[in-house]
């Protein structure tokens, strides 16, 4: 299937299209870092990336009419003005790109979109602000007038005669859900071309950490499969409750665990100097920075503007000390393979990883959107049938 995407980054949105049998063909990113990475790792061949179109593009200068007849759009417009790190700004913020993910819509008509942005942005704070990009994108041709409020041009859009152009959902998701090595809460837009007849839905979570805390302190199989001694109990009070009902139920979760620190990073060893796997010294704890623990999916990796926030991004050893995670230990919770390699220093690399889609969850909305063009594609058989 065809498709392009805009605010690619170091390419963890990419790789799960790509991983569903996406093949881009634009690829835009405005930082030169990044895209750096993405050009490294293209020349290397690794795969998949190997044949991204990656350029250094300022989406404000696309002409999208010229990329016609796409099955998708997708993209993860900058998430500053929006995060609870950042000034919160909102449309603001000069870096507010969603009028132009809007515009690709508009102008690209391809047949689903797939857009993904901070959890904040469905917050009290800026919710209003949500309810205009879904109902922009559901009939971006209805723009917005020279000074016309927000709220009165939201209100236009909703209340208009003229049918939608594309039929909308969102919903917030914890990557850790759909298969992630990391708690990463993001909004998920996914949208369908509305004379395809089909009404997009939420993707259900695949993975649980009901069914974790089973197997660690119901089963006890976590311990066995890592070669560790079984556990009793969990040290967290929730956890310790959560055990004690599900224990009281006598019914296995459903679904996958969720996937630990532990669990992606078992085959590494502690830093070695190879392949990332490099040794970044001064990690400390302190009040709100306490780490990562490895029976655990990873605390959401982060990016500040200027690299990686102190006391960030490190795990919580069995000993109870704590290191920060390599290059190549991050690059595994993103879901990146072992072949993409980060150029650039641990900051920056950090800072573009902090910024990236998990792999798991790209791939489980690719999948969706893949599954729902399915659906128009069985739709229209048994119209033909009739």
């Amino acid at each position: 299937m065809r498709s392009a995407e805009l605010f690619a980054g170091c390419g963890g949105l990419a790789m799960g299209m790509s991983l569903l049998g996406f093949r881009h063909e634009l690829m835009a990113e405005f930082d030169f870092d990044a895209v750096e990475t993405v050009r490294h790792n293209r020349a290397a061949g690794v795969a998949h990336v190997a044949h991204w179109p990656m350029d250094q593009l300022d989406v404000r200068d696309i002409d999208w009419s010229a990329h016609r007849g796409l099955d998708l759009i997708s993209g993860g417009p900058p998430c500053q003005p929006f995060g609870i790190g950042g000034k919160k700004m909102g449309q603001a913020d000069t870096r507010d790109m969603w009028p132009e993910a809007v515009r690709a819509v508009r102008e690209g008509r391809p047949r689903a979109f797939l857009f993904e942005n901070v959890r904040n942005l469905a917050g009290p704070r800026f919710r209003e602000y949500l309810d205009w990009i879904v109902a922009h994108l559901e009939r971006p041709s209805i723009t917005r007038r020279p000074g016309e409020a927000l709220a009165d041009h939201t209100a236009r859009l909703r209340g208009s005669d003229a049918d939608r152009e594309y039929r909308a959902c969102w919903q917030v998701v914890n990557a850790a859900d759909l298969g992630a090595a990391q708690i990463r809460h993001r909004v998920i837009i996914i949208g369908l071309r509305a004379d395809q007849g089909v009404e997009p839905t939420p993707m259900p979570a695949t993975h649980s950490r009901d069914r974790l805390l089973w197997d660690q302190y119901v089963t006890g199989t976590y311990w066995d499969r890592h070669g560790l001694k079984r556990r009793a109990a969990p040290s967290r009070r929730d956890d310790q409750r959560r055990v004690a009902a599900i224990r009281a139920a006598s019914v296995e979760p459903q679904g996958e665990p969720w996937r630990t620190v532990r669990d992606v990073l078992v085959d590494l060893g502690e830093p070695n100097g190879e392949n990332g796997h490099v040794a970044q010294h001064g990690a400390r704890v302190y009040a709100g920075h306490t780490g990562s623990p490895l029976d655990l999916p990873a605390k959401a990796l982060k990016a500040g503007d200027h690299g990686v926030p102190g006391g960030e991004n490190m795990m919580v050893r069995d000993d109870g000390s704590v290191r920060y995670f390599t290059k190549r230990e991050a690059a595994r919770l993103v879901g990146l393979p072992d072949a993409f390699s980060f150029p650039r220093s641990w900051s920056e690399s950090m800072r573009q990883m902090g910024n990236a889609v998990p792999v798991p969850l790209a791939e489980a909305a690719a999948r969706r959107v893949v599954d729902l063009l399915g659906g128009v594609r069985a739709l229209a058989s048994r119209r033909r049938a009739a």
